[in-house]
């Protein structure tokens, strides 16, 4: 456990929680909560796949179709980067498969998470207020 990074969320209260209110537990409690979105920094050519539209790859061009497996074949996909924009222009802005894969590229975690701190006991924010 960092206690230094946790004291610090806890004494300068970024998004302003209200930890300086809160027991230990609450405190701990709040930052445990799953309520954050955060952008994934990649996904892999599987992950993209689960989120092509069956129909929509179906109705695609074989110059597209290939291009799709070109894509998913590079193993590790940037959902941010250009292989994103380069699924727009295959699918279209409005498609299922971009409305999909505008879903899977972010995911709900907690502040601790989000922190990376894992998982924040009673006993770390106790620790972490007391500067132990």
């Amino acid at each position: 456990m960092n206690l230094t990074a946790l004291r610090s969320e806890l004494v300068s209260d970024p998004l302003a929680r209200g930890y300086s209110g809160m027991s230990d537990a609450q405190a701990s409690a709040s930052l445990n909560t799953v309520n954050r979105s955060v952008h994934v920094a990649t996904m892999s050519g599987s992950e993209v796949l689960q989120s092509i539209d069956k129909t929509e790859y179906g109705a695609l061009t074989d110059g597209k179709k290939s291009a799709v497996w070109g894509l998913l074949g590079m193993g590790t996909l940037n959902p941010w980067g250009r292989e994103a924009d380069i699924v727009v222009e295959i699918f279209g802005g409005g498609s299922a498969t971009v409305t999909a894969l505008a879903a899977a590229r972010t995911k709900t975690v907690s502040r601790a998470e989000e922190l990376g701190l894992g998982v924040i006991r009673e006993s770390d924010v106790t620790k972490a207020r007391s500067g132990a």
